[in-house]
């Protein structure tokens, strides 16, 4: 009777334990992870996303969070290297056992990240790394049909499509008849550059030289002298910010005058400190864009006045900018709908099903030529004017008009 009577209070007690354990609700904080170049050459990127993810995981927190919960990032700096890139996707996925990661922004970086969280079937959000092997599944050994399996999701246009708004701004005003490209050996510059080739082709425009240099060049003007020997009616330029900079400013220095437009493929070109270093060369310089403040979309200008409000108006946001945000806000609506399961699955499957707004413009991940889970936008075309980065095309939607002709010679004076 004894024996009895204690399993049965023994029953009583594991069930009131099932009981309270099933009852229990988390209530910390829901941690996703975060890959940017935080230190090294590309640390104002990655300074620019970081502040933009904290903005908008603060906004959201304050309207409640992940319903109820707090959201936190928990970030790894990736340097701008791809081995420290995929090293620190590994330890956000076994270390801090995230059950999804967002950022990237080298494309290199980015693509070897990638093979980790793919490996480990962990969901990333990639907001700015933009070659396109990124969102196209053959890469991962995968095919297209293999939507279930891939667990990469792109936010940003790839690289391919970077040059798509600048082709009206060319065909109807500037009517160039030849080009000279120039490129960071990088997997964003050398994709960049092809994809432009194969554009300027299709306009009609002639491929005067394409020619690569290193990261970590300092002098240019050997590049730029070949440049300025082939004469073209435009110099088109993909380059990292300080890159940027140094082609314009040393463009100046040699009296390259002669090309009707320098433009460049956003990256470097767009950042306030392209503005700071090249000085006097960055006036009237061109770039493609994927974004600007005063394009009508719901929150873009608020975003862009509360972050000058926050860190000063020499450290305005671009699109890499907008791009942070926009994923944060992303990632909290992924949240937010899978009914209080945080799992690499159900977050994926909230991600397959995704169709908001954000500040960056609509996101909805779709499939399309060799990409799956890739989300479908515009690019534009802005303009430095007096010091200020004005969008000049398409003419609808501008708020600047494009400073055309360009007297070069008399800028630089």
């Amino acid at each position: 009777m004894k024996i009895k009577k204690l399993l049965t209070i023994l029953v009583v007690v594991l069930m009131m334990v099932g009981i309270n354990s099933c009852g229990k609700k988390e209530t910390g904080p829901i941690k996703i992870g975060v890959l940017l170049p935080l230190t090294g050459h590309m640390a104002n990127f990655g300074t620019m996303e970081k502040n933009s993810y904290e903005m908008a995981k603060d906004k959201i927190n304050a309207n409640g969070g992940i319903n109820g919960r707090k959201l936190e990032f928990v970030y790894e700096d990736d340097t701008g290297k791809p081995d420290v890139g995929r090293a620190g996707a590994e330890k956000l996925i076994n270390v801090n056992k995230v059950p999804m990661i967002a950022g990237g922004y080298s494309s290199s970086v980015t693509f070897a990240a990638a093979a980790v969280a793919q490996q480990y079937r962990v969901p990333f959000l990639v907001n700015t790394g933009s070659v396109d092997k990124i969102t196209q599944p053959e890469a991962f050994n995968l095919t297209t049909n293999d939507g279930a399996k891939f667990y990469i999701y792109r936010m940003n246009p790839p690289v391919s499509e970077y040059a798509s708004g600048l082709e009206g701004l060319l065909s109807q005003i500037v009517k160039p008849k030849s080009v000279f490209i120039i490129h960071e050996n990088t997997a964003f510059g050398t994709k960049g550059a092809k994809s432009f080739a194969k554009t300027a082709k299709k306009l009609g425009i002639e491929v005067k030289g394409n020619h690569q240099y290193s990261a970590g060049t300092v002098d240019f003007k050997p590049l730029l002298l070949n440049a300025k020997k082939a004469n073209p009616d435009m110099v088109y330029m993909i380059s990292y910010v300080m890159d940027a900079a140094m082609l314009m400013k040393q463009a100046r220095q040699i009296e390259f005058t002669t090309p009707k437009l320098f433009v460049g493929a956003g990256a470097g070109f767009t950042m306030p400190a392209f503005k700071e270093n090249a000085g006097k060369a960055s006036e009237d310089v061109v770039s493609a864009t994927l974004w600007h403040q005063s394009l009508p979309i719901k929150g873009a200008k608020e975003y862009f006045d509360k972050y000058v409000e926050k860190f000063g108006k020499d450290h305005t946001p671009d699109y890499h900018g907008a791009e942070a945000y926009s994923a944060a806000q992303v990632v909290a609506d992924v949240l937010k709908r899978c009914n209080g399961k945080y799992t690499p699955e159900t977050i994926k499957k909230a991600l397959d099903a995704t169709n908001m707004m954000t500040v960056f413009g609509p996101v909805k991940f779709t499939s399309y030529g060799k990409k799956i889970h890739q989300n479908k936008m515009n690019t534009y075309v802005v303009q430095w004017i007096n010091g200020n980065l004005k969008l000049i095309w398409p003419e609808d939607l501008a708020n600047a008009k494009f400073v055309y002709p360009i007297d070069w010679a008399a800028n630089w004076k």
